[in-house]
């Protein structure tokens, strides 16, 4: 990815975050966002992707594909929808909140890969860097450049995020469409 964001930027992304977590506690909503009280650079529109981790283990993960709010808007919506809305965990307590480490990513735009084949993918994609969405008429899933660190294979990769879009390991439809995408990506 060929832009950055400044480490003032990140520490506010990340504390505009835990803020939100910490408001859906005690509210259940998700927080207005004063884009009036945030610098410029909070502004542009962004994708991203919120990722919850309590003990090392997963604890949500939500994003957008596309760029459809301000950065600063982006993850407030995506900090609260992974805090309460990732359908494969409970709602975060209050007293979880010490204990959450969170990492946000912010997306490079799709890039449309020119590939029809399985065998053609694996051999564009390029590991520790892509983040890949697979998608056809009935069938999408996305995982994010990270992945790789636990699915440094690119066979299993691929593999692993088949299952994740609902597809038999042997399946590749004849309408399935590839992109690929990087990730800036920063933690506390």
């Amino acid at each position: 990815m060929t832009f950055s964001i400044s480490l003032t930027d990140q520490s506010s992304l990340l504390a505009l975050a835990r803020n939100t977590i910490a408001e859906g506690c005690d509210t259940s909503h998700v927080p207005q966002v004063d884009l009036n009280e945030l610098p410029d650079s909070l502004h542009i529109q962004c994708a991203t992707f919120v990722t919850l981790q309590k003990s090392d283990e997963l604890r949500g993960c939500i994003g957008s594909l596309k760029a459809q709010r301000t950065l600063a808007e982006d993850v407030v919506h995506n900090a609260y929808a992974s805090a309460f809305q990732d359908s494969r965990f409970y709602p975060v307590k209050k007293e979880e909140l010490p204990e959450l480490r969170i990492e946000i990513s912010v997306l490079s735009p799709m890039q449309a890969m020119d590939v029809n084949s399985e065998e053609e993918l694996l051999k564009t994609i390029r590991p520790d860097i892509d983040g890949l969405l697979i998608q056809n008429n009935y069938h999408s899933a996305t995982f994010l450049p990270q992945v790789w660190e636990q699915l440094p294979n690119p066979v299993e990769f691929l593999l692993h995020l088949k299952q994740k879009a609902g597809l038999q390991s042997h399946e590749w439809p004849e309408d399935m469409v590839c992109f690929r995408y990087q990730c800036f990506k920063f933690c506390v």
